[in-house]
């Protein structure tokens, strides 16, 4: 039976993992969480923006899949939650700003597809001839999204469609994406033998029409039409409000500031070498949960399971950049955000008119929304000072907007390395990992690296990894799903 954990990383993954371990180990089991950071959250981050909570990091969750509605409700915070306005997404594409197009699943096209504000002519053309060419499919095979979508549709759809799609959800790139894990279904639909890929997106599209994601946002394949039910969730006071109640829920032995330099297997248990490198101290535990990106996990298992350190070597990082802004005294756009082509001339990827898309945002009048800027392998552009990038989305605000006016207050959030990418083999990549980690006694690894950077997706993954722990000790329930799963929760593929 473990009697202590250490949990690595304090994200909401490690945070939930150590809740959930808190109540089925019980007051007497030792949990120690060691993050590396002075501060909680990971990426998750809720910062005062003129006297108001705003979320920095993801802002929302996907209200359709259970995992954080059920941690909330443990949590005491059920009230908490809120949805979004009707306010209506856009995107920017060709020089002008339109509605977000009805009729796709992640960018891609349906037989329902409205693409005519979005593609030109020539664009228009290819998608309406896209399902009239032969296709060629190798059942199980994947392929990047991007390489495909070109060759089906031509260059629009991918640039225009889903590139901003994935650059606000995963701060990647469409040719940097594999198919299967960033649209399952849509890969099922092929596999099942769907004669074009506009067809594929037909069938594979959920019987319940949803919006597709502005920035911020995140979760599962988004299908763009009328939505049945709110599709989205958000927390009143932000995220912050629910890293601090798992904080306390948890009763665990927060160690901020606090490196983990090695980690070695004993013969029971394990150690973890921890602190500066002038005065380490070990640590001994029985049982570990690594919840932190894929280049920590690959360094720490190098020695003790090189086969799963080899398995995340392939996952590579994006950064990014989440400037917040507060106004006095203009009107703030009437639509919930707006997403950039990938061949606009902007800074920004993507905006979030925050007091319009979320009614409790501003009730003081303020105008607050929040810009992102930087896509995979744009790591280079981010590294300018904070004046110069708030200066580029000052500018494309103007262009985008015609917001001039000074804020009232700004908040500058970078995220170097903090998006996984899942470039085609994720899912093998994965695979792998959690089969050389299932070998190991008392050795977990969860978070945004294995089935999905969104919200739910690590709370997901935290739990069933608490679940196995537990098991050995006999006080889980021996029905809870596999790996990356509570239960029969299905595991997100796409951000919160």
């Amino acid at each position: 039976m473990p009697r202590s954990v250490a949990v690595v990383g304090a994200g909401i993954s490690g945070l939930a993992a150590a809740h959930r371990l808190r109540a089925l180990l019980g007051p007497q089991a030792r949990i120690v969480v060691v993050e590396r950071s002075e501060r909680v959250g990971g990426v998750l981050r809720t910062v005062d923006l003129a006297g108001r909570p705003f979320d920095v990091g993801a802002e929302a969750f996907l209200a359709r899949r259970p995992e954080v509605p059920a941690l909330l409700a443990e949590l005491g915070l059920a009230d908490e939650v809120v949805h979004p306005t009707g306010a209506r997404p856009t995107i920017r594409a060709g020089g002008r700003t339109v509605g977000m197009p009805g009729g796709t699943l992640m960018g891609v096209p349906t037989t329902s597809a409205q693409l005519d504000g979005v593609l030109s002519e020539a664009g228009l053309a290819a998608a309406v001839a896209e399902p009239e060419r032969p296709l060629r499919w190798e059942p199980g095979q994947d392929a990047a999204l991007g390489v495909l979508l070109r060759e089906r549709f031509g260059p629009e759809v991918p640039a225009r469609l889903t590139d901003p799609l994935l650059g606000g959800v995963y701060a990647g790139r469409v040719d940097e994406h594999g198919l299967r894990a960033t649209v399952p279904a849509l890969a099922a639909a092929l596999d099942a033998g769907a004669p074009s890929v506009t067809v594929a997106a037909t069938r594979a599209a959920p019987p319940a029409r949803v919006r597709p994601a502005a920035e911020g946002e995140s979760g599962g394949p988004r299908v763009s039409g009328q939505a049945a039910g709110p599709v989205f969730g958000a927390v009143r006071g932000g995220y912050g409000a629910l890293l601090d109640a798992l904080r306390v829920a948890s009763g665990a032995e927060l160690r901020l500031g606090t490196t983990v330099r090695e980690l070695e297997r004993r013969e029971h248990g394990w150690r973890l070498v921890v602190g500066p490198t002038t005065a380490p101290e070990a640590l001994d535990v029985d049982a570990v949960v690594l919840a932190v990106p894929a280049p920590a996990v690959r360094k720490l298992l190098d020695g003790p399971v090189p086969a799963a350190a080899a398995a995340v070597a392939g996952i590579e990082l994006a950064s990014s950049v989440v400037i917040a802004f507060a106004f006095r005294g203009i009107t703030g756009p009437e639509t919930s955000g707006v997403l950039v082509a990938a061949d606009e001339p902007l800074s920004i990827k993507a905006a979030t008119h925050s007091s319009s898309k979320w009614g409790h945002v501003s009730p003081d009048g303020l105008v607050r929304l929040r810009v992102s800027l930087g896509r995979f392998g744009e790591a280079a552009t981010l590294r300018v000072d904070d004046a110069e990038l708030v200066a580029r989305a000052r500018a494309d605000l103007a262009t985008l907007h015609g917001i001039t006016a000074d804020p009232v207050a700004v908040h500058v959030q970078r995220w170097g390395g903090s998006l996984p990418q899942y470039a085609p083999g994720h899912l093998d990549r994965v695979a792998a990992l959690e089969a050389a980690v299932a070998e190991v006694p008392g050795l977990e690894v969860v978070g945004a690296a294995l089935h999905g950077v969104g919200v739910p997706a690590c709370v997901g993954t935290a739990r069933a990894a608490a679940e196995r722990l537990a098991r050995v000790a006999g006080t889980a329930d021996p029905g809870r799903g596999p790996r990356g799963s509570m239960e029969a929760w299905p595991a997100s593929t796409t951000p919160s």
